[in-house]
C-alpha cells in the first residue's frame, strides 16, 4: 500500500445534536443526562477519521490508536456540539490530530488524537488468524 502524502493542516468538522443516547447515564459513564465523555471521544475520532478518509488509497482506512483529551464542561440534551480536528503531524502511517469540541456556549473538550493508516482487508485477515 502506498502511503499518501497527507499534509498537516487538513481540517475536519462534524456537528451533532446531543440526544438521550449520547448521555453519561446511557453510556454508563455517569448518572446524569449530559453529553458523555465517551460520546465526545467518539465524535472526535469520527471527525478525524472522516477528515482524511477521502485522501487515502482504495482499501485503506485509519484506526484510532491514542487519545488524550480533557472534558471541561457539561452539555445538556438538545444542544448542538461541533467537533473540529486539524492534522498536525504525520510520521509514515501515523497521523496526529488536534481535536476540539464546542457546544453552543463554548469549549467543552480538547486534546490530541493519533490514528494509523492500514489496509482494511489485510488488517481483518490478520485478526482472523489463530
Amino acid at each position: 500500500m502506498d502511503i499518501p502524502a497527507l499534509v498537516p493542516g487538513i481540517r475536519g468538522s462534524e456537528t451533532i445534536t446531543v440526544t438521550p443516547a449520547d448521555t453519561a447515564a446511557r453510556y454508563g459513564s455517569g448518572l446524569i443526562e449530559v453529553f458523555a465523555t465517551p460520546a465526545m471521544v467518539a465524535l472526535m475520532e469520527q471527525t478525524a477519521q472522516r477528515s482524511v478518509q477521502a485522501l487515502l488509497p482504495e482499501g485503506a482506512i485509519t484506526l484510532g490508536t491514542e487519545i488524550n483529551v480533557t472534558h471541561v464542561k457539561a452539555t445538556p440534551v438538545g444542544m448542538k456540539v461541533t467537533c473540529t480536528t486539524v492534522l498536525t503531524g504525520t510520521e509514515g502511517r501515523r497521523l496526529t490530530f488536534s481535536v476540539q469540541a464546542r457546544d453552543e456556549l463554548g469549549l467543552i473538550g480538547e486534546g490530541t488524537h493519533r490514528r494509523f493508516i492500514v489496509d482494511a482487508l489485510r488488517f481483518m485477515k490478520k485478526l482472523a488468524q489463530p
